[in-house]
């Protein structure tokens, strides 16, 4: 799974996925869109992140669930 908007680096947010060239966690991304804001207000708020960034945010985590193995009880 490649996303060249996205980068893991455990020199930049413990390795955390960000945004590439921030420091803006995808989680952060998600968070705010899960609240309800839209991309408009979080482009808003965060300039220097791109709709295709948030696009890509969300790419991400939809291709890292899709990897993982859910075991339910």
């Amino acid at each position: 799974m490649t996303h060249a908007r996205i980068e893991m680096n455990p020199e930049i947010m413990g390795g955390k996925p960000v945004v590439r060239g921030t420091r803006i966690p995808v989680e952060f991304v998600l968070r705010k869109l899960g609240a309800g804001m839209t991309a408009e207000a979080i482009l808003a708020d965060h300039p220097r992140l791109t709709l295709d960034d948030i696009r890509a945010a969300q790419a991400f985590t939809a291709d890292y669930l899709a990897d993982e193995e859910l075991v339910y009880r």
